[in-house]
């Protein structure tokens, strides 16, 4: 009888430990939820300092927009620059108070953008899905076109969903489960 609470005590403590250890926050990571769900259909692994870009071609001038984001230490994400090709619907036409409006190397550049968010609301296109996640490696000192990883939204998100995207520390068993966006 002893034997047998003796053993169900050290399994008690080694589940205890396990369920500690898998619901346990470890690792912060770029997290893409289905809509407006708790359902996590994809995650990029990220640092605080990170950036990464969101690529679309405008469904109008079909040309590339790439947002620019850097990771804050509050897990809030801050949009620094946007660069475009063409003037269009939606496009910014000048930089407002503190930003700087520059054209270079054939495109238009808003840079010192100050815009900070908990979260942002990704559409994948739907009638152009040329949607794209762009980062660099945390390695690199300095940004080449060789350290840039660049997965299409078509690889892991069906075109025309929603997504809302946010900075999060995600448990063991989150990572597990879910699909990491690698290159």
């Amino acid at each position: 009888m002893k034997h047998r609470i003796k053993v169900a005590i050290i399994v008690l403590v080694l589940l205890s430990v396990l369920g500690f250890i898998l619901l346990l926050p470890f690792r912060t990571a770029l997290v893409f939820y289905e809509e407006n769900t708790d359902h996590i259909n994809a995650f990029l692994p990220i640092s605080i300092g990170d950036s990464f870009q969101l690529i679309f071609t405008h469904s109008i001038h079909l040309t590339d927009v790439s947002e620019k984001y850097e990771v804050m230490d509050d897990y809030r994400i801050k949009q620094f620059e946007i660069v475009y090709e063409e003037f269009g619907i939606g496009m910014p036409s000048n930089a407002e108070e503190g930003e700087k409006f520059i054209y270079e190397d054939g495109k238009y550049h808003v840079k010192d953008l100050d815009n900070y968010f908990p979260e942002i609301k990704v559409r994948n296109g739907k009638t152009v899905s040329k949607n794209r996640l762009a980062w660099e490696e945390s390695q690199s000192d300095k940004i080449t076109p060789e350290n840039i990883n660049i997965v299409w939204f078509n690889d892991y998100f069906d075109p025309g969903a929603w997504f809302t995207v946010k900075v999060e520390k995600l448990t063991l068993m989150e990572y597990l489960k879910g699909v990491k966006i690698h290159e």
